[in-house]
Order: C-alpha cells, then sequence, then structure tokens
C-alpha cells in the first residue's frame, strides 16, 4: 500500500503560460483582463488511486490581491450543460468578493467589469474551469460573475467574503448587447434580468427570483473552449462592451421600499 501525499518535482510542472507567475506552493498566478481579478492554477497530484489537488490556498491569494480573504459562507451549485448562471453582482457597499473552481465537470466562467472609476470598467474576461486542471478565479469586490456549463453535472463552488443578503444580490441579462458576451452565456435568454442601459433602476430594485435562478439553456457550438471538437463553444478572448464609456451599473444597495428578493446563485 501506498501512505502520503503523491509527489511531484518541479520538473514535472509545466512552464506557466505567459503573463503567469508560478509561486513556490506550486500554484501558478495569472491576472486577468480585468482589475484585480486573478486566475489560479494549482499543482495537480495524480496516481493509481485518483489524484489530489489544493484548489485554495490563502497565502497564495493573500499574497496576490494584497490583502486577506475573509470567507463568511461557501456555497456549490451543480449545473446541466448548457445552463447559464449570472450575471451576478452584490450591492457595494457592502460588497462580497468571491472565489470560485469547478470540482466537476467543465465550465466557462466570466469576470465583468462593472465597477464606475475602475480602469477597465466595461470590459471581461473568461477562464476555463474544469475538473483536470482545477483552476480557479478570484473576482473582487464589485465585478459581474457569470458561467455557462459546458457539461452535465457541472459543479461550481464559491467561497464568500460575507453572507448571504438577499436585498443586496442584483443581476445583469447576459444577453444585453453592451456587455458583448459571447453568444454561448446569451442562448435561451434571461427575460427577467435587467439591462445595462436601464442600469439607473438597479439601484432601486435587486433582481427578482428569476433572474438570478439564471437556468437559460444555451446552444453548444462544434467547438469546446479549450480547442477539442463537438463539446462546447469555442475559447473567446477578452472583451470590452460598446457600452463602456456609458453609465454602469450602480452597485449602491436599493432602497428601504425595494423587497424582491435575489434566489441561489
Amino acid at each position: 500500500m501506498t501512505l502520503g501525499r503523491p509527489r511531484r518535482s518541479s520538473a514535472d510542472r509545466p512552464a506557466p503560460p505567459a503573463g503567469a507567475r508560478a509561486t513556490a506552493a506550486g500554484v501558478t498566478v495569472r491576472r486577468l483582463v480585468v482589475e484585480g481579478a486573478v486566475e489560479f492554477t494549482p499543482t495537480v497530484f495524480p496516481d493509481e488511486r485518483g489524484l489530489f489537488v489544493t484548489p485554495y490556498q490563502e497565502p497564495v491569494l493573500s499574497e496576490a490581491v494584497g490583502h486577506r480573504f475573509p470567507t463568511a459562507q461557501t456555497c456549490q451549485s451543480v449545473s446541466r450543460r448548457g445552463v447559464v448562471r449570472g450575471v451576478h453582482f452584490t450591492a457595494t457597499p457592502p460588497g462580497q468578493a468571491k472565489y470560485v473552481h469547478c470540482a466537476r465537470g467543465r465550465a466557462l466562467d466570466f469576470v465583468v467589469d462593472l465597477r464606475t472609476g475602475s480602469p477597465t470598467f466595461g470590459q471581461w474576461d473568461s477562464v476555463l474551469l474544469d475538473q483536470e486542471r482545477f483552476r480557479s478565479v478570484y473576482l473582487p469586490i464589485g465585478v459581474g460573475h457569470a458561467f455557462v456549463a459546458l457539461e452535465d453535472d457541472t459543479a461550481m463552488v464559491y467561497l464568500m467574503s460575507s453572507g448571504y443578503v438577499p436585498q443586496n444580490e442584483h443581476a445583469l441579462s447576459p444577453e444585453d448587447p453592451d456587455l458583448a458576451l459571447p453568444s454561448a452565456t446569451t442562448s435561451g435568454g434571461h427575460r427577467s434580468s435587467p439591462s445595462a442601459t436601464g442600469a439607473r433602476r438597479l439601484s432601486s430594485r435587486p433582481c427578482d427570483a428569476a433572474c438570478c435562478r439564471s437556468t437559460a439553456r444555451a446552444a453548444p457550438s462544434t467547438r469546446s473552449c479549450d480547442g477539442r471538437p463537438g463539446s462546447g463553444p469555442s475559447p473567446p478572448g477578452p472583451g470590452r462592451h460598446p457600452g463602456a464609456t456609458r453609465k454602469p451599473p450602480p452597485c449602491g444597495p436599493g432602497p428601504p421600499e425595494a423587497t424582491a428578493a435575489a434566489a441561489t446563485r
């Protein structure tokens, strides 16, 4: 019987991609187009039993983002292939940061900068999350989050910096042309989600339950996000929506009379 954690030498680790940095802890850190958003790729240790991986390492995250991440809550969602969740964001203040990885299946994860005054306001980036590389994405306070499941039973795990407060939860439709997200996230529609051009109304009305459940079905294309044929959309590059110079979705909380509760992420 082989006991203990399997070991892998530094020579076994693939070279980090351009713009990424490998840490002593065996985690590759890459900054995304959206200011403050970071991708983390841990070392995976496979053996005859299966594999061992550490998707979250607090010292690595703290060093990368410049502060500690207070984990107040963890959540998990399971989605069918083609399901779209998002674009969700939390009223600021108080705001909420997230650390997300895919524990099972595959998903294309989107980070959308909705922050007024941000140098990357109106831009988005995407990361393929799966059960092979176990990449994670850190989303700072004020950015929007969405993903499309590329396989059935795709399980996403979220670490949250604050607890769930329904009146602070908002959402934008991934179909909004101002966001200019790729079609894989917009097929099927989010009928109840407000648009970016109607952003003023978000300051007085949280999203309703239907838009926050976000169970729209996306039409798969002939290529996957990592280039393999036949299992999902091709990987989009980072983008900037054409409405980036317009007024952004406000991140302030709604007034006391706003009573529509947000549902699960």
